[in-house]
């Protein structure tokens, strides 16, 4: 990665996170509550039976009462696990929410070590977490990578969830960055199919 990418991704970082610092507590459970609605009339939600969520840290959408609702459902629900030996995420069953959860290495709840791995080729949605998101696909992580080796692998519809101050013209991205297929944020569904790109 050049000098400039990595300055140019330190510089919407600290810009995000200034933007993101003005929502309140209060208003970020309603704008929860939206993203929840707008993800639930989604085909791809509704088809979906087999579902990896992730575990929102305090400035990241929750989604937590989908969470719920799915695993209540009987759906096929998992989060990510770290894995030291492989140094990378791995996605994991969870059927009781009460027990099945720990802190991990970063503070992140995720899945006990009793959870069995769901391969990733099976999952039919990925919810994804980020720092920025473009309406191309691409996404600003935190800097790890760990998302971006998990969603390589990853064979179903990936969708970004983010804040609306988390959409950006354009995230600096290397050739090899994997495009997620859609993003969602509390006012729109944006399915990312390169030129023929849908708004709702």
């Amino acid at each position: 990665m050049s000098d400039d990418t990595q300055q140019a991704k330190a510089a919407l970082r600290a810009n995000i996170a200034a933007e993101l610092k003005k929502l309140n507590a209060i208003e970020r459970a309603a704008l929860a509550i939206e993203l929840c609605a707008r993800l639930e009339q989604q085909a791809v939600w509704r088809s979906a039976k087999t579902l990896l969520f992730y575990a929102p840290l305090s400035d990241e959408p929750d989604l937590w009462r989908l969470l719920e609702d799915s695993v209540a459902l009987g759906k096929t629900v998992a989060l990510p696990r770290f894995q030291p030996e492989q140094g990378a995420y791995v996605a994991c069953l969870i059927t009781r929410v009460d027990s099945d959860l720990q802190a991990g290495k970063f503070g992140i709840r995720e899945p006990r070590e009793s959870c069995p791995i769901i391969p990733l080729n099976r999952l039919d949605l990925v919810l994804v977490p980020g720092v920025a998101f473009d309406l191309n696909g691409h996404r600003l992580g935190r800097g790890k990578g760990y998302y971006d080796r998990l969603l390589a692998d990853a064979a179903g519809s990936t969708c970004g969830v983010a804040f609306d101050q988390q959409i950006v013209s354009q995230v600096p991205s290397e050739p090899h960055d994997v495009r997620l297929s859609c993003i969602l944020t509390p006012t729109r569904w944006h399915e990312v199919t390169g030129p023929r790109a849908v708004l709702k």
